[in-house]
């Protein structure tokens, strides 16, 4: 079993070194035969690949955690009984997405708490949360400019490298004295076909790895904007719970004077009520 190992291991390291002996295979030589301005687009062409890969794993890794936090919190909330009674700290801000709108919407309800409308109270709410959504939105967003240009401008890049070796390698045949054969011809095309093949590799993994970011960032905002709402729609509901139903006052009587006698007694006039006193009431409290 060992000997079979080792002999299909020696078989593949032949082939791998004759393939980098083959002129075609040779990337390293190509490399070398290219002009100077092809070989800058090439080392940046390999930069941005760099790059590339970087931004769709660091901004994968952010989204993954950014929905465990949400999910986390919005299942916390549901569990969670008097959210205008909750203790709002500065840690929220760091909790995630959902954490930081249940941050400002409930900031927004308690600096308003004075305000007797309802109605009011509730619109600046919903004011806070559509802030906290476009931020959020934003930080979602945040890298996919830089990729979606990675995949747009590499190709381009690529092309533009190609063209000038293209370019090069022509003006050597047209020198006098120069003999215009394959074997002249060929270096010069090869390398500048190089720039193109960079390209592709930066494009290819990218535009992949764009589409399917772009996919996870509009069904977060999706799930955003949907949580949004339902915390709207708690706290309303909590606000209406506050009010107290209004009552009437009970008139004061009023002291007795004796009547002068008359003649003919009058039925007895009915006494105006007093006016109805009608107010509302929040419990604003907060516990600490």
């Amino acid at each position: 079993m060992l000997s079979t190992l080792l002999t299909s291991h020696n078989s593949w390291a032949a082939t791998l070194s004759l393939a980098a002996a083959a002129p075609g295979f040779n990337l390293w030589t190509t490399f070398q035969n290219a002009e100077v301005f092809g070989q800058i687009i090439v080392v940046l062409l390999m930069f941005f690949s760099l790059l590339a890969w970087t931004v769709m794993i660091n901004k994968y890794l952010d989204l993954g955690r950014w929905r465990r936090l949400n999910l986390d919190f919005q299942a916390r909330l549901r569990d969670t009984q008097g959210l205008m009674g909750q203790s709002v700290s500065p840690a929220f801000r760091h909790g995630g997405p959902y954490a930081r709108l249940f941050h400002d919407a409930i900031e927004a309800a308690r600096q308003h708490s004075s305000d007797r409308d309802p109605a009011i109270r509730m619109g600046l709410v919903e004011n806070a949360l559509q802030r906290g959504v476009g931020d959020e939105c934003v930080r979602y967003e945040t890298k996919m400019v830089l990729l979606g240009s990675l995949v747009s401008g590499a190709p381009f890049m690529g092309l533009l490298g190609t063209v000038v070796g293209v370019m090069v390698a022509f003006n050597g045949m047209a020198a006098p004295g120069s003999t215009a054969t394959l074997q002249n011809i060929a270096p010069g095309v090869a390398s500048a076909l190089l720039a193109t093949v960079a390209g592709l590799i930066v494009a290819i993994p990218s535009v992949f790895g764009y589409n399917f970011l772009l996919s996870q960032v509009k069904l977060m905002i999706t799930e955003l904007e949907n949580y949004a709402s339902w915390l709207a729609d708690r706290l309303e509901l909590e606000m209406e719970a506050q009010k107290i139903v209004p009552f009437q006052s009970v008139p004061t009587p009023s002291a007795s004077v004796p009547s002068q006698p008359s003649p003919t007694t009058a039925p007895p006039q009915p006494q105006p009520e007093a006016p109805t006193e009608r107010y509302l009431r929040f419990d604003v409290s907060e516990q600490d």
